[in-house]
């Protein structure tokens, strides 16, 4: 299968310079209905991050403020477009349980628990064209995650895409139908995005975490790419069964 591209355009960087987007690619894995030991990871990354916003408020913490100022800035009013990772926070605070969805999502929410960060997972095994962070056109497709209805976004709005078919609104909004990661999932990335006070460092100790369970509970092989100002793009393989060395070229 032919090697893909992700590429963060230029205009992302210019409105926010010190962005860095971790990228977790990971092959060959097995993914099911959540074991009992990363079921016990998740609540304990409730239990924690309740403890931890226990001690200030959900919306002048660092790491959310961060990205409720980045949406302002953006056009969009975090009170009606909530930053992904903020969101998944006010469920935990008021006290639910999180479903366990399966192996790999469950993987994600328990290290967005952990460091308060938007992070989100897609299949590439199904996908056939590169994938970008830019701006909208305004003529890109949506559909979003437990809807039917077909939506376009505003031109500018930052999107995440596979060619024309946006898989991510709004930045770090909501994910669309398109690349869910399902048990039958064999190869997915996972996005890691730090916003200023988080470092490049920090995001890529992050990565290694998730690679750290990705390999623990659903086995295969990752590789960790940083998406910077100064490299924005980076080559992968679609192919669920690629070897490290291919993953490479």
């Amino acid at each position: 299968m032919s090697e893909l591209h992700y590429t963060i355009d230029p205009a992302i960087f210019a409105a926010f310079p010190r962005y860095v987007r971790g990228v977790v690619f990971a092959y060959g894995v097995h993914n099911g209905a959540t074991p009992p030991a990363l079921v016990e990871l998740l609540r304990a990354a409730e239990a924690a991050a309740r403890e931890r916003l226990a001690l200030e408020s959900l919306t002048a913490t660092p790491r959310i403020a961060a990205w409720r100022e980045a949406f302002r800035t953006l056009g969009y009013k975090p009170g009606d477009f909530r930053p992904s990772i903020e969101a998944l926070l006010r469920r935990v605070l008021r006290g639910q349980d999180l479903p366990s969805i399966n192996a790999l999502v469950d993987i994600g929410t328990v290290i967005s628990l952990r460091h308060l960060l938007p992070i989100g997972g897609h299949a590439i095994d199904i996908l056939t064209e590169d994938i970008a962070l830019r701006p909208a056109t305004g003529m890109e497709c949506f559909t979003a995650f437990g809807a039917e209805g077909l939506e376009h976004p505003a031109p500018d709005e930052f999107i995440f895409v596979e060619g024309e078919v946006v898989l991510t609104r709004r930045w770090s909004w909501r994910q669309a139908q398109h690349t869910l990661v399902m048990p039958d999932t064999r190869a997915l990335e996972f996005n890691v995005d730090g916003l200023p006070p988080v470092t490049g460092d920090e995001v890529e100790s992050i990565c290694r975490e998730v690679s750290d369970l990705v390999t623990r509970f659903c086995g295969g092989w990752t590789r960790i790419a940083l998406l910077t100002r100064e490299q924005a793009r980076v080559a992968f393989s679609p192919d669920p069964t690629a070897s490290p060395a291919e993953s490479r070229r």
